[in-house]
Formats: C-alpha cells, structure tokens, sequence
C-alpha cells in the first residue's frame, strides 16, 4: 500500500503523552486513521524468530531467561547446525512467513567460524525470497557491512525500555552501546528493527521516552516489536504482576501514530493474550505477529492459534 507523505517527525515525551492518554477510543480511532494512511488494515505479515545459539549469555538482563546468571530452565545449547536453521527456514515460507529471523544469545558478534556461518544462512534465506533479521548482540561496523553483503534485510537490537529506566534492567550494557549498534547497522544500509517490552514495572513516563528515542532516530524504525513481558521463574522479573490489556494496547496505538510507516508487531507475550487483545492489538496499528510454538525460549502460539484468529478476524498474511 502507498505509504502517506505524512512528516517522520521527531516526538517530545509530552506529546507521546497526550496521545498515550488521549480517552481510548479516541486513541484507537487516531491510530487506527493513521494505520490506514500508511499500510494495508486487513494485512499482517507472519513472522519466524528461531534462536540459533541459547543460553549462556554473560548480559543480565533481568527478563531474559538465556542469562547464565541467573537459574532458570534454559540450558546453553551450542550454535545450531546451518542445514538445520535452513529447513527451519524453508518450513516457515511454506508455512507462510515472509520474514526469517534468528537470534543468538551473545553480547556481541564474534568474528570467527560462528560469523561466518551465520553470513552462509543469511545468503542462503535471502535466496529463499525471505526477509532476513538477526539479533546477535552488539556489532561493529565492519560487521555490518558483511551481513548487509551477504542479504540481510533487518537487524534487531532493542533498546527494551527509556533511557531513565534502563540501568534497573540492564547493567552489563549501556544505552550508549545500543545506540552506537544502532547506528552501525543504519550506516550499511541494513534496516532497523527495535521495540521495547513492556510491564517490566517501568511508568508510562518510561514508556513515552522509548518512544521519544525511538521517533528521534532518522528514519524512523522500519520495525518495531512491542513486547509484553514473558515473566520467568528464576528472572529478577519473574513476580511481576501480568500487564493489564489495555496499557497494551494503548502502547501499540501509541506507536502506531508516532512511527506510523513503522511495522509495529506484536511480539511476546501473546500466550498470555485473549482473541480479544489481540483484536484491539491489530485495531491500534499492529500488522505483525510471530509465528510458531516458541519465541526464543519462551511460548508463543502455534500455527493453528493464528489461522484461526486471522481468519475470525478477517485478515490475511502478508505476502511477500
């Protein structure tokens, strides 16, 4: 769909506010005005996220159960076999996802046999007609630059929360490191992909400064993930109490007017979402979701859950 020539404006942390706070179906009426001004409304483009390399991650992000410090069910698993990441791949085209995404649980990308072989199944996806995202931890820019090379379409980095909030989250990596990734993958030509997650016990006042950030980068995100977040027995975060449904949805439709050419989607968590969330979800602006029994390590619903709620809904996939 032809996106609208509306201006990719930078947003101050008042006036995410205001639209965050605005009677919720005058937000969801606004965001859902500027959904259809910059993408098809009936769309949703299926996504796979695999995790080619668990557990063992020295960050200590205090959602994430692939920490080695802290106890949780997740074991450290080696990098997976390239053959197998690639049948992985073809089963999510046939399945119907048109973008491919593959995470590994590093702080940073090592340069070594492991890269190389991630730069072999970024060639060997793109070659399937896939998008091609990867989240390997923080990037050089010569790093950059080769998986650009190879085909990859998007890199994940998340900033996960506001600049005021990040340090009760995350100590082992600053801001500045995921801005500075951020940057290195902009400059190769790659896209961004970066979100937040949400009901980590951070204030809404948390949440419009993502978004400011978020808004401030140029461009704009081409994709951003908003999480709910997935509480883990063995997390720091693990009693968190479950977000409430709406400040979700007012986050989405918040995100869809501040970054409206962005792909907002719908990511973690939905296990935990009713048919009706999730309706409202899409309602506020989300055209995406991820597909498949896990995300990461954590659960995520199956094919059939999102058959059957694409097809009560009326929407289709997005082809590629």
């Amino acid at each position: 769909m032809k996106k609208s020539n509306q201006l990719l404006r930078h947003w101050t942390k008042k006036e995410i506010g205001e639209i965050h706070n605005l009677p919720f179906l005058d937000l969801l009426l606004q965001a859902q005005t500027v959904h259809r001004a910059n993408h098809d409304p009936n769309k949703v483009q299926l996504c796979t996220l695999l995790s080619i390399k668990t557990g063992g991650c020295p960050e200590d992000c205090a959602y994430c159960p692939q920490s080695a410090r802290y106890k949780t069910d997740i074991d450290a698993e080696a990098f997976l076999d390239p053959e197998n990441v690639l049948k992985v791949a073809q089963q999510a085209h046939r399945n119907g996802s048109t973008r491919f995404c593959m995470g590994a649980a590093w702080r940073s990308v090592s340069e070594g046999r492991q890269f190389e072989q991630i730069l072999e199944i970024v060639k060997r996806v793109a070659g399937l007609g896939m998008e091609v995202c990867c989240s390997l931890g923080m990037l050089t820019r010569n790093q950059a630059q080769r998986l650009a090379q190879a085909g990859l379409t998007a890199y994940n980095h998340n900033l996960d929360t506001g600049p005021e909030y990040y340090s009760k989250i995350i100590t082992t990596r600053t801001y500045a490191d995921r801005l500075r990734t951020l940057q290195h993958v902009r400059s190769s030509g790659v896209t961004v992909c970066c979100g937040g997650i949400i009901g980590m016990g951070e204030t809404a006042k948390n949440r419009f400064s993502l978004l400011e950030v978020l808004s401030h980068l140029s461009p704009h995100p081409e994709s951003v993930p908003i999480n709910s977040l997935v509480r883990v027995k063995g997390t720091p975060l693990a009693n968190r109490p479950k977000l409430d449904p709406i400040d979700l949805v007012r986050m989405i439709a918040t995100t869809r007017i501040v970054l409206p050419t962005s792909m907002v989607r719908l990511s973690a968590g939905r296990t935990e979402m009713s048919m009706e969330t999730q309706a409202l979800c899409f309602m506020g602006g989300a055209n995406s979701i991820f597909t498949g029994e896990k995300l990461l390590t954590t659960p995520n619903p199956g094919e059939k859950h999102d058959q059957q709620l694409l097809k009560k809904l009326g929407l289709s996939r997005l082809e590629s």
